[in-house]
């Protein structure tokens, strides 16, 4: 009997045996092995049932990372590839598509430091161009939405089908719209990338990187490149990536839920000084960014068409003076002072610390899975105290 497929959910069902586990073990154990026995043409010893997948050098597979392999592509509507971090995957994508120009406005610095060290690596260098310029042949366009730090979505079809009349390619850069938030390839995507370190990952303690394109062709010419990078995922992190997607189903629907409440109630805050909302002093909070508050733009698109699975769980707040800024961060209790999102932890960051050209008025909140009352009494004390500043 086939799982049930619901609409705008993941499938638990396909997340914990979706790679069609077989043999005594539960849990799959940590394979440390570099290389596998070679299996005689004749197999008088019948090594090959314990070896059903033919793997011979971890460089290009094992049993863990294949178990990987096999659950992704069923939760991300596509062919999956997985490497040793999100920009080893970014880096390969470039490789792969080999851009005459890239268009990219904003988003992740380290996309935008892996596009510079690739561009260098070129005798002509490629030349950058923003994504509202007009395309040509040879383009590609990374489009990455929701953005980073903002949580702000863009419109994936409207940039598909304004690469594609030229005959570029589209990269969607989902790390902030994981399934079942958003499945790009859906709205035109020719290959969606994730920093799986992120939300696949989900505890804070792997590197990762996804690449997913839309046939087994052109994932084996990845996997082919990816062998000779050698930029490939270690045993360990394959075997904890593997145990993360077992809950996805429960930890990124909740983590999306509390952002967008939490979004909400926050711009409702966004009023002059010597007002007040929900115990937040107005004049601290003066922007909110978050898909959910968007609504429809000029050329109609409103993101909840795009999220069809719910909002992003990571978005950014501006604050009206830097002190406030630089003190937020260590006044909160259950919100950790640190890098990185998506973890089952909530961090929050004044983001200007990681990159410098962001406003540093402007603090990131990456939401967990904590209940979403003791976040908002957390932000509400902190708020309350940054105010008292002198």
């Amino acid at each position: 009997m086939p799982p049930r497929d619901i609409p705008g959910q993941l499938s638990g069902t396909l997340l914990v045996h979706g790679d069609c586990p077989l043999g005594t073990e539960v849990v799959p154990s940590i394979s440390v092995t570099t290389t596998f026995r070679t299996i005689p043409d004749d197999d008088p010893a019948a090594l090959a049932g314990a070896n059903p997948d033919g793997h011979v050098y971890s460089r290009y597979s094992q049993n863990v990372s294949s178990k990987v392999g096999e659950v992704l592509n069923k939760i991300n509507k596509g062919h999956s590839i997985t490497y040793a971090s999100g920009l080893a995957a970014a880096f390969s994508a470039l490789v792969h598509y080999k851009p005459k120009r890239i268009a990219i406005s904003g988003g992740y610095m380290g996309c935008h430091g892996a596009i510079d060290v690739y561009s260098r690596g070129r005798s002509e260098g490629i030349p950058i161009i923003d994504l509202d310029d007009n395309f040509q042949e040879g383009d590609l366009c990374w489009l990455e939405t929701p953005l980073n730090p903002t949580g702000e979505s863009r419109d994936i079809k409207y940039y598909a089908n304004k690469i594609h009349t030229v005959g570029g390619i589209l990269l969607v850069d989902s790390t902030f719209g994981p399934p079942p938030l958003q499945y790009p390839l859906d709205f035109g995507a020719d290959c969606v990338f994730h920093s799986g370190t992120k939300y696949f990952g989900g505890h804070s303690d792997l590197l990762c990187g996804i690449l997913i394109v839309k046939t087994e062709e052109e994932r084996k010419q990845m996997w082919l490149d990816r062998a000779y990078m050698g930029n490939m995922m270690g045993s360990l992190e394959a075997w904890l990536l593997l145990r993360s997607l077992r809950t996805m189903h429960l930890r990124i629907p909740r983590q999306s839920a509390s952002a967008t409440e939490l979004a909400q109630w926050l711009s409702k805050a966004v009023i002059p000084e010597g007002q007040e909302f929900d115990g937040i002093p107005g004049g601290v909070v003066t922007k909110v960014w978050h898909s959910s508050l968007q609504g429809t733009n000029e050329r109609g698109f409103n993101p909840a068409s795009q999220m069809k699975g719910g909002y992003n769980a990571t978005f950014s707040i501006l604050l009206s003076k830097q002190e406030y800024a630089e003190a937020l961060p260590f006044k909160l209790e259950y919100f950790i002072p640190a890098t990185s999102l998506g973890g089952v932890e909530s961090l929050v960051e004044q983001r200007i610390r990681a990159d410098p050209k962001e406003d540093p008025l402007l603090i990131r909140l990456s939401i967990g899975v904590e209940e979403v009352d003791d976040l908002k009494d957390d932000l509400r004390k902190a708020l309350q105290t940054v105010a008292d500043l002198k």
